[in-house]
């Protein structure tokens, strides 16, 4: 007998276009396709969690129309570092628990963010969820770089913002894909892709979703009900897509 694939979901980063992934979740959960494992980098990284953590759907919308740029930080003292401090982050991680570790959730998870001294990508899929995710967002000179085990990260954006191969090393046998940003835009295609900074996987069946933001803002949270239902019609329409394939 043949097992069923295990389904992994692979969330890019694009700030506040990251409400997408919200839209993209509806529509997996409409079309019953449950994934066991979840990648995340920068905004995906902050949506991925909240479904690994087994949070409502509803619930996570719910966070993500009422976010302010106060839900990831605050103004800091020492301007030289960062002009936010992500220190705040950790009130909202609370909300799964105390000090939630990434390796207690009950989907596999992981973030990715990027080593600033030797610019290469890293996959975190352990320790303090907190960490992993204030790591993920820190876009450099907006958020200070984060340190975990002898390491300074920072935003996951600058090396791997669209974590394919890491939910195919976590055991994925099928990634869907979101990408918010960059390169041409389709609403779905089958053969494998990443972010040009990382070779694909070359035996990996890959579901890529493309929403269309061009004419959304990333940074205000105005178009965030419009980012939202975009997401979902792709989601919808790439799945309706392959079903008919």
């Amino acid at each position: 007998m043949t097992s069923s694939p295990r389904f992994g979901l692979a969330l890019g980063g694009g700030a506040a276009l990251g409400a997408a992934h919200i839209g993209v979740l509806h529509a997996l959960a409409d079309h019953d396709i449950r994934p066991e494992i979840i990648t995340g980098t920068s905004a995906g990284a902050l949506v991925g969690a909240a479904f690994a953590a087994g949070l409502p759907l509803d619930l996570i919308e719910e966070k993500i129309r009422t976010a302010t740029w106060a839900t990831f930080g605050q103004f800091t003292v020492a301007p030289r570092l960062a002009l936010l401090d992500s220190s705040v982050l950790s009130s909202s991680v609370a909300l799964l628990g105390h000090e939630p570790r990434i390796e207690d959730l009950p989907r596999r998870f992981a973030a990715v963010a990027t080593d600033l001294r030797t610019r290469a990508s890293v996959v975190l899929s352990h320790g303090p969820l907190d960490l992993a995710l204030r790591a993920s967002i820190a876009v450099p000179g907006l958020f200070p770089p984060v340190a975990w085990e002898g390491r300074l990260l920072v935003d996951g954006g600058l090396t791997d913002n669209l974590p394919i191969r890491p939910a195919r090393d976590l055991g994925a046998d099928v990634v869907i894909a979101v990408r918010l940003y960059g390169g041409p835009k389709r609403a779905a295609t089958r053969r494998p892709a990443a972010a040009p900074e990382v070779a694909p996987p070359p035996d990996v069946e890959t579901l890529i979703i493309e929403p269309q933001l061009g004419q959304l803002s990333k940074w205000s949270r105005s178009d965030v009900p419009r980012i939202i239902d975009e997401g979902r019609r792709a989601a919808d329409a790439a799945l309706a897509a392959i079903q008919m394939g």
